[in-house]
């Protein structure tokens, strides 16, 4: 497979560049330390501190996978990236469905997937990541970020990072195994176990997951042993308390 790496000192949007992209190469790689227009889901924004942390993105053109069962594609990046973490800081890893990466109940990393069709097949799609390497300081209302640095207290090399996983997600994706995939995705998932606390439309429950669908569905069981099964912004995790620390003698 070959791979063409491109940087850019500042850009608009990484997705947007590889979107304009014109290039015969099996995978594109476009990184950079500053997106001007760089986005998470839906209308939200991904904060990052300039040249501190890994916004890239990549073009592929999957021959594997048909469009109702696209959401592998993330799923791939979601378990490439959180080996790749758990190796590095000998942490536990978790994907929060659908697309966000955590350590513990912070958000290290988040993926965005943007596919283009052609009948029932992908005709090419683009992955955009943003992972917190070395910033220390957030200033956003984000609840819970966290980076790298902050959690083994060492500085990355952004480039050495962004190698590494490259090389991951190359060798998932020229030894496509869509079931290892789905199988590793599921185990990694955030709250795999047990009840917890979410929020849909009608209001706040408890469940447990019991599977996310390969068309990226949720499905989850409440205390009523009834199934729920939701698309993404359908439902949301809600944060478990805090308990009190109590300061002892």
């Amino acid at each position: 497979m070959d791979c063409k790496v491109i940087y850019r000192e500042e850009i608009g949007s990484t997705n947007n560049f590889l979107r304009e992209y014109d290039g015969g190469e099996d995978m594109v790689v476009a990184w950079t330390d500053f997106q001007t227009a760089g986005r998470g889901q839906g209308i939200n924004r991904w904060e990052s501190e300039r040249g501190k942390n890994l916004t890239f993105s990549i073009l592929i053109h999957p021959k594997e996978v048909d469009a109702a069962g696209q959401y592998v594609l993330s799923m791939l990046a979601a378990v490439s990236i959180s080996e790749y973490l758990a190796d590095v800081l000998h942490r536990d890893i978790r994907v929060k469905w659908p697309n966000d990466i955590y350590v513990d109940d912070m958000k290290i990393a988040g993926i965005l997937i943007e596919s283009r069709l052609s009948g029932q097949h992908i005709k090419d799609c683009i992955i955009g990541i943003g992972l917190n390497v070395n910033q220390r300081v957030f200033e956003s209302d984000a609840p819970n970020p966290v980076s790298m640095s902050l959690v083994d207290g060492r500085k990355h090399n952004r480039e050495e990072v962004l190698q590494s996983l490259l090389r991951l997600f190359m060798r998932r994706l020229e030894h496509f195994d869509s079931e290892e995939i789905r199988r590793s995705y599921r185990n990694r998932l955030y709250r795999r176990s047990g009840m917890h606390r979410y929020r849909d439309a009608a209001g706040t429950f408890m469940a447990e997951i019991i599977t996310v669908e390969d068309d990226g569905h949720i499905v989850l069981r409440d205390t009523e042993n009834r199934e729920r099964r939701y698309a993404f912004k359908e439902v949301a995790f809600v944060p478990e308390p805090k308990r009190d620390k109590q300061n002892r003698a």
